[in-house]
């Protein structure tokens, strides 16, 4: 069976509005990210917490109802991290920056 053509706009139309949707939490989660990095520099903390980053990996399979697999929403939910923990040294002095690579993973 095939779609018709209104349908295949229609589902395009969705996936359109969810994109726009997705681009302005992830800005928001930066927007966190980067006030977060800002305290952690006032107190002199590093940026990267890597048993918070777990807790957050293993947030986000917990509340995955699919269909994307774990291993999906782990990789993406590494990208995010990488991505606003780069804004979160923009906070920090340059001397004191760290390599962006994804979280350890259990």
């Amino acid at each position: 069976m095939t779609m018709p053509e209104q349908d295949l706009h229609e589902w395009r139309r969705r996936i359109d509005e969810l994109d726009r949707t997705l681009v302005r939490l992830l800005n928001e989660r930066a927007e966190y990210a980067m006030r977060i990095g800002e305290w952690k520099h006032e107190r002199g903390m590093d940026i990267r917490v890597p048993a918070r980053e777990t807790e957050v990996l293993q947030n986000a399979v917990r509340w995955n109802p699919g269909p994307l697999g774990e291993e999906a929403i782990r990789r993406l939910f590494e990208q995010i991290m990488i991505e606003t923990r780069a804004l979160e040294q923009q906070s920090e002095s340059p001397s004191s920056h760290e390599p962006n690579v994804p979280p350890n993973t259990p």
